[in-house]
């Protein structure tokens, strides 16, 4: 019997002393591993690479099918080569990783000279089955965990690959202007630190260079008051409302001046843009938007709102006139909505002097049905049903949950109702806009925002205060409402990657 014990106590050491000694996974990339490729451009380049593929970005990988990424190295890249990060997220859906395409930005980007990385992330609807069980994997924040598990990556073996990891650039649209924009103003912020080390990240840096972003759809506990605040106003035989939303459109749009104050914005001229002159903020972003379509020939009906000079004195046009020979029609006018004119004459009417904002938007809600009441939170608010951001703030067994306490209390009936701390810090964590206030986060120092004039996915104020709150902590930023943009991204690819050159120096 005490052979027996002996034995099988020196079989359990045995046992112990091998698990002790299992290696650590640790994250991989053979630059060896490398295969050529190529790719054509629709203008008929051909554009020779090498590409890196399946490669994980974290080492406990929880759902194989998105935590990896693509890299793609173009003929002549160099260790100084810029990087360019494309994200393909939207609606806060998983978007896994995906080859080059020769249509838009990755393939022009790799054309350009750029080392092209593209991450997979997880989102509110990937899933996998666990002991027979689904489990929801990428609930806030796990996507922009993947994203920056990724720039991780990139930094981490910065030496081995070529590319230059401290010039990163990311670029997304919707979410995923989102997900840009939560990369470029939370690099290494703490609060994400033990998510990050539980994945098995790189124990590195996250901090980019730039970020690209096309209507991002951000600040989310205060965009259904913004999305009220602007359009609330709108006729209702354009935005069918019963009297239970209107009541809500108006609870919601009271509360978004005292948020608008207390951002302590200022315009460029260094006065303050308050709850008082919003509007007419907006009024001015589009006028020069139109103005600067006009200019280019585009042909801007007065029925949307717009008011024009009556006489011939000249007035400078906005983009610093150009003689009519010289002007080329911008990538940033869409072909479809108000026709397009050929390049004529200056004439009267030719500047654009006024613009009925109400009129202006009903436009917009004709050319593309405006979101219910709430936009945004409206589980269960007004007789309304979740929204994908309702399943973002979810949990892993695939729940859905209010996000804000306005809609939590209306959606319970309980006035007291508050939320969880967990969803709350899921919030705090997916909103650039107070998680650059925070004293660990690096910013990005060049910002390329766009948001189209007939976008209205979420209301122009909350890309503006992106973009004005960036400005005054000293940032660079190129921000747009293109004319005529309906809701979309990586457009206007010409002035895009000129802007890219411009700040890469290269």
């Amino acid at each position: 019997m005490k052979k027996f014990f002996v034995a099988s106590l020196a079989l359990v050491l045995c046992v112990c002393a091998q698990a002790a000694k299992k290696p650590t996974p640790k994250l991989v990339f053979d630059a060896s591993k490398g295969v050529a490729g190529s790719v054509t451009l629709p203008n008929g380049k051909k554009v020779n690479y090498t590409a890196y593929t399946n490669l994980y970005y974290v080492t406990h990988v929880e759902d194989s099918t998105y935590q990896y990424m693509n890299v793609f190295v173009p003929e002549g890249a160099t260790q100084s080569t810029p990087i360019f990060m494309p994200n393909y997220v939207g609606g806060y859906m998983a978007a896994a990783p995906r080859m080059i395409d020769e249509g838009d930005a990755s393939g022009r980007a790799l054309a350009e000279g750029y080392v092209v990385a593209i991450p997979g992330a997880r989102g509110r609807n990937s899933m996998i089955v666990q002991k027979g069980k689904t489990v929801y994997t990428g609930r806030a924040p796990k996507g922009l965990l993947d994203l920056k598990a990724a720039v991780r990556y990139l930094r981490f073996f910065d030496r081995d690959m070529l590319g230059d990891a401290e010039h990163i650039i990311t670029d997304g649209t919707s979410a995923g202007g989102a997900m840009s924009s939560l990369l470029g103003s939370t690099g290494n912020n703490p609060s994400y630190e033990p998510m990050l080390k539980a994945m098995g990240a790189a124990d590195t840096r996250d901090d980019v260079f730039a970020a690209v972003c096309f209507c991002p759809i951000i600040d989310l506990d205060h965009a259904d008051m913004a999305y009220e605040w602007l359009y609330g106003g709108v006729d209702e035989k354009i935005r069918p409302v019963t009297s239970e939303q209107v009541a809500v459109s108006k609870e919601l749009a009271a509360q978004f001046p005292a948020y608008i104050n207390s951002l302590v914005l200022k315009k460029k001229d260094g006065s303050d843009l308050n709850a008082d002159n919003y509007r007419d903020y907006i009024k001015q972003l589009l006028m020069t938007s139109a103005q600067d379509a006009k200019d280019y020939g585009a042909d801007i009906p007065d029925s949307i709102g717009f008011s024009f000079s009556s006489g011939m004195k000249f007035i400078a046009p906005m983009n610093g006139g150009k003689k009519q020979g010289e002007m080329k029609f911008p990538m940033d006018v869409p072909k479809d909505g108000p026709k397009m004119m050929p390049m004529r004459n200056k004439s009267k009417g030719e500047y654009i002097t006024g613009l009925d904002l109400d009129k202006y938007l009903s436009y917009v809600a004709s050319k593309t049905a405006l979101k219910g009441v709430p936009a945004f939170d409206s589980k269960g608010v007004a007789g309304s049903k979740a929204s994908g951001e309702n399943e973002e703030f979810g949990n892993s067994k695939g729940s859905s949950v209010n996000f804000t306490t306005y809609s939590l209390v209306k959606a319970t009936g309980n006035s007291k109702a508050v939320l969880g701390k967990e969803i709350e810090e899921n919030v705090r964590l997916l909103n650039p806009m107070c998680m650059m206030d925070e004293e660990g986060s690096c910013i990005a120092p060049h910002w390329y925002i766009r948001h189209g004039a007939i976008d209205r996915d979420t209301a122009f104020p909350i890309p503006i205060n992106l973009a004005t709150k960036l400005e005054n902590k000293g940032k660079d930023v190129n921000f747009k409402l293109p004319w005529n943009r309906p809701h979309s991204g990586d457009y206007a690819l010409n002035e895009l990657f000129g802007w890219i050159r411009s700040i890469c120096g290269k």
